[in-house]
């Protein structure tokens, strides 16, 4: 026999959008951008070429969907496993065990009840006497189809389904049928009941296959989507090298996404309130009635940033995440300026713009990072050096335990800065509760500053630097 044809997954009944809806749902929790407009192109790509041949349909919506070299690579993969259909693509049995199966034991005594399924189409036993895998397939998939397979989410729901599918494709009155030859005692019968049985088995395999690809497939939105989650809700100093690379992701997603929204400067045009002045004027050639609308316009400017983050051995871990999100916001904003410090202070703005992030932070760690914090001398490196670029437009992030391990904390320099600069923000990757012990020198620094907040997530991190730029000028 044949290999099965490419059979779309869901109902085998109507147009192909459903089929089409289903793979555009998996292809986007896999993390391709579809947007609606790139879903109507593809169901007209599809309704031109159809589902018959794999290779021109994986390439038609490849062309349609997958914008980028990563995002080629995932559909490619989320498309193979959607579309693989090799459960039932063993060769089919040789044409003396049909024989057997068909005429060896007369029809009259091994003839056995749902023969035939109750809308006159082949039962399931029949389905599996005949080897015809072709039709198994698209039972299976129809059955699957009505079980909501594309509802999926758990391991523990394998095998819940496998068995749904089962019953709706006739599990039960086989195995009655099955049971009713072997009741008839021939060794004719036997054997039928021995080969049914087998091949009974081996649907239950495909089966499982078809439910545990169903599973990879649905659930792996989802499950990226909760992955995230409690990845940005984790305190950076938890997460393990392991994490470090889908974190470099998210950071990369979160500034790009803060850049898209605020980097530009905006207007609002069209709406809000009428200017009446400058409308009046222009329209003074159509005796003052207002054909020409002028709206006032609001412009949103982006702020000004110096970002100083703190790269002492105290903190080095969660710095590697600040530097990170850094660098991401770099790559998007253009007026940002960037330093790093620990005992003392050097500025990384051209550091983190022209090099990978990997041989930035190497560089940058290896000036200044590790080293034991010494605040007064940071802020006093940065007094001298940058203080004179500091004006009214200014917003000032200090990122940093506030810990200077017993020496001078320079509180006037702190003072100096709140009062040149538009506002001055302080995030702190300690809990507030430890604030103050020790050799902290949180509350010393906090009545200079405009902002004081815990910011140990990615959470925290971007719903201040989302305030931050939602502010207006």
């Amino acid at each position: 026999m044949a290999e099965p044809r490419l059979t779309p997954p869901g109902p085998t009944t109507g147009s192909a959008s459903e089929p089409l809806r289903r793979f555009l749902q998996v292809a986007r929790g896999a993390g391709l951008r579809i947007s609606a407009a790139e879903g109507i192109d593809a169901a007209r790509a599809v309704d031109l070429v159809g589902f018959s041949n794999r290779a021109v349909l994986k390439e038609t919506l490849s062309a349609v969907l997958a914008k980028t070299i990563d995002e080629k690579l995932i559909f490619e993969d989320t498309f193979d496993l959607y579309f693989r259909r090799d459960e039932f693509s063993a060769a089919e049995p040789p044409d003396e065990e049909r024989d057997a199966a068909a005429g060896n034991v007369p029809q009259s005594s091994t003839t056995v009840p749902g023969a035939m399924g109750g809308g006159g189409g082949p039962s399931l036993l029949q389905l599996l006497e005949d080897g015809d895998r072709s039709e198994l397939a698209v039972a299976m998939e129809t059955a699957a189809h009505e079980a909501r397979i594309d509802r999926i989410r758990y391991l523990t729901q394998k095998n819940i389904y496998v068995l749904d599918i089962l019953n709706r494709m006739g599990l039960g009155p086989a195995q009655r049928d099955i049971q009713d030859l072997r009741a008839i005692g021939a060794p004719a019968a036997t054997a039928r009941a021995d080969r049914l049985e087998a091949r009974l088995e081996e649907l239950r395999d495909s089966v499982r296959d078809f439910v545990e690809r169903s599973l990879l497939l649905y659930a792996r939105g989802e499950t990226e989507q909760m992955r995230e989650r409690l990845l940005k809700s984790a305190r950076l100093a938890n997460l393990d090298r392991h994490q470090l690379e889908r974190m470099r992701v998210l950071v990369r997603q979160m500034a790009k996404r803060l850049a898209t929204r605020y980097a530009r400067t905006r207007r609002r045009r069209n709406r809000g309130e009428i200017n009446v002045q400058r409308t009046i004027r222009r329209n003074m050639g159509w005796g003052g009635v207002p054909f020409d609308v002028v709206w006032k316009q609001k412009h949103i400017e982006k702020p000004r940033l110096m970002v100083l983050c703190d790269v002492s051995g105290s903190v080095a871990w969660v710095s590697q995440f600040l530097l990170m999100f850094l660098y991401a916001l770099t790559e998007a904003l253009s007026d940002i300026r960037s330093f790093a410090y620990a005992g003392s202070m050097i500025e990384v703005s051209e550091i983190l713009e022209h090099q990978a992030f990997e041989e930035a932070f190497a560089r940058i760690m290896s000036s200044v990072g590790f080293e034991s914090s010494n605040y007064g001398s940071a802020f006093e490196d940065f007094e001298q050096c940058w203080m004179k670029d500091v004006n009214s437009k200014t917003t000032v992030i200090i990122l940093g335990d506030a810990r200077g391990n017993g020496t001078d904390p320079r509180v006037d320099i702190v003072e100096r800065l709140s009062n040149r600069s538009r506002r001055l923000m302080w995030l702190n990757p300690e809990f507030r509760s430890v604030w103050g012990s020790g050799d902290s020198d949180m509350y010393r620094y906090a009545p200079y500053c405009s902002l004081v907040r815990v910011c140990s997530t990615l959470n925290d991190l971007e719903r201040v630097i989302t305030d931050l730029m939602e502010s207006r000028g």
